[in-house]
C-alpha cells in the first residue's frame, strides 16, 4: 500500500511540473516568431527596394530560424 501511495504522490508531482513548463514554451515559440516576422519584413523591404541579395539573406535567416 505505501508503493502505490508513493507512486501515486510521484505521479502527481511529476505532471504538474511539466505542466508549469507550459509558459515557458510558449515563450519560446513567441520570440521566435517575433524574431521571424522582423526578417520576414525586412526582406520585403529590400525586396520592394530592389536589393534582392539582401532579401535572400534575411529571408533564409527566417527560415533557419523556423527550421532549429
Amino acid at each position: 500500500m505505501k508503493k502505490l501511495a508513493l507512486i501515486f504522490a510521484l505521479i502527481m508531482f511529476t505532471s504538474s511540473a511539466y505542466a508549469g513548463s507550459c509558459p515557458m514554451l510558449w515563450g519560446k515559440i513567441d520570440s521566435k516568431l517575433a524574431e521571424v516576422q522582423k526578417l520576414r519584413d525586412a526582406g520585403k523591404k529590400a525586396h520592394d527596394e530592389g536589393d534582392h541579395a539582401k532579401s535572400e539573406k534575411l529571408l533564409n535567416e527566417a527560415l533557419a530560424l523556423l527550421n532549429n
